[in-house]
């Protein structure tokens, strides 16, 4: 008779090798499915930012083209303004002009009006002006006498005094210390 084998029959193993199999797999299975996770969640980050940089982009283009336009309105607006300096500045010169050749048309026509007549000067403003010239210089006279006086009376008082004693020199690179 054939011997019976304590251990494990084959499909005993076999339905073992298949539950490692399955428990395997479902492993795999969860590894794979976190690993996909991750991959979602960092490309939707990585559309956030695209999208992000888009925007700014964005922004930063819309207002380059509104400093451009308002860089050339505003040159635009400086040359209407020139232009308008430059019409009045030929309409006043051909004003002038017409103006001019109206006088000299004018002066040829009829004769020169004659100049006005001067009022002589009346003899209460020349009076008026001649003492006040007068005053002025007996003013000068006078602060020029009180100078020389001062002078005077200072070499008098400096004269009847002694005479101060000189110091006596000191050379200071030879003197010792």
């Amino acid at each position: 008779m054939a011997t019976r084998t304590t251990g494990k029959g084959l499909l005993t193993r076999i339905g073992d090798a298949v539950e490692a199999a399955g428990a395997k797999a479902q492993e795999v299975g969860a590894t794979i499915a976190r690993k996909a996770r991750v991959v979602e969640s960092k490309a939707k980050r990585e559309a956030t930012v695209a999208q992000a940089d888009a925007k700014q982009a964005l922004g930063n283009a819309k207002r380059a083209v509104m400093r451009r336009a308002k860089a050339v309105e505003a040159d635009a607006e400086a040359a209407i303004a020139q232009a308008k300096r430059a019409v009045k500045r030929k309409a006043r010169s051909a004003a002038a002009g017409v103006k001019e050749a109206a006088g000299k048309v004018e002066r040829a026509m009829g004769g020169r009006p004659a100049a006005p007549k001067r009022k002589p000067a009346s003899t209460k403003t020349t009076v008026r002006r001649m003492t006040a010239v007068a005053r002025t210089a007996i003013e000068e006279g006078a602060t020029s006498v009180a100078a020389a006086a001062r002078k005077a009376g200072s070499l008098v008082r400096r004269a009847g005094k002694a005479p101060a004693k000189t110091p006596v020199k000191t050379n200071t690179r030879t003197r010792k210390r």
